[in-house]
């Protein structure tokens, strides 16, 4: 079932950040060592609606009954990623490039639903080698009740040269692959649809049009719209959830996930984990993996 526009009115904040974000694209950059850490810059945010998270569980899989009283943690980008994006604009990188390549979740105590947000973020660190640049930022969230609920390292990615052919070369060779049978087992399979990435950026705000609109799909250099990639973990953790953790959120402490290659839609996919604590979003056992992470959590008994 598709999600309501009426969810659009809530993304204010994230809307607004793209727009800003898309501005800078039209502005000449240059790449000057950054002092890292940056500042912090703070925010009290107003809760998302009840109604648009408990859509939003549904549309990733999970089951509200699973979060009554708190927020899921992966939901962090619709409040977090305005106040993040503030402190990318202090940098003088395009930041209209941007590509999110993962993030660490640390789950610290339950996220209170309903209480307003307090949010701040800065920048964690910049890997600069002149082509490429990635932007780790800290956004620390919570409420009142709950001040430091939530801790996430949102990595970024941000191309700054065109690669030449032997870059592209070993670009290929680094492809990620799902680990072979005898490791790794099945806890799910997922069939995306084609809307997927407008329905969630309805539900989180993250219009980047690389992930609803066709055409401009296409002129990124790929064959239709992708997946976002809060979009493949989310799914990937309440996939988790139903299948290993008995349905209590609370179990799973830290996921670290790294978005290893983008997601075309429509897609099928498997959701494959190890004994050790690894998990896989991928075709199939040796087949391409696109997401990979480690995650610690209380199995249940």
């Amino acid at each position: 079932m598709p999600v309501p526009l009426r969810y659009i009115l809530s993304q204010g904040p994230m809307i607004a950040a793209i727009g800003r974000a898309a501005a800078s694209g039209l502005r000449k950059h240059s790449s000057p060592p950054q002092v890292v850490p940056g500042p912090w810059i703070e925010a009290q945010v107003a809760p998302p609606p009840s109604a648009l998270v408990r859509d939003y569980i549904r549309h990733v899989g999970g089951d509200p009954s699973w979060y009554r009283g708190r927020l899921p943690a992966h939901l962090f980008p619709q409040w977090g990623l305005p106040v993040a994006a503030r402190a990318l604009a202090a940098l003088a990188y395009p930041v209209a490039r941007i590509m999110n390549a993962g993030c660490r979740i640390e789950s610290r105590s339950p996220l209170p639903a309903g209480e307003r947000l307090l949010v701040r973020a800065r920048i964690e660190a910049v890997d600069d080698d002149g082509r490429r640049a990635i932007i780790t930022q800290r956004i620390v969230m919570g409420t009142r009740s709950a001040p430091e609920a939530l801790v996430a390292d949102s990595r970024a990615f941000i191309r700054l040269a065109q690669r030449t052919g032997a870059e592209s070369t070993k670009r290929t060779s680094d492809e990620r692959f799902v680990p072979s049978a005898g490791i790794v087992r099945e806890i799910g399979f997922l069939h995306i649809g084609p809307g997927a990435g407008i329905d969630f950026a309805k539900l989180t705000g993250d219009f980047n049009p690389v992930h609803w609109l066709a055409p401009y799909a296409r002129a990124s250099g790929f064959r239709h719209c992708i997946l976002h990639g809060f979009s493949t973990m989310a799914r990937a953790i309440e996939t988790l959830n139903r299948a290993r953790l008995s349905g209590d959120p609370s179990r799973l402490k830290i996921i670290d996930a790294r978005f290893t290659k983008p997601l075309v839609l429509p897609a099928s996919v498997g959701i494959y984990v190890s004994g050790d604590g690894r998990l896989w979003v991928g075709d199939a056992p040796q087949g391409r993996a696109y997401l990979e992470a480690r995650f610690q959590a209380e199995l249940p008994s």
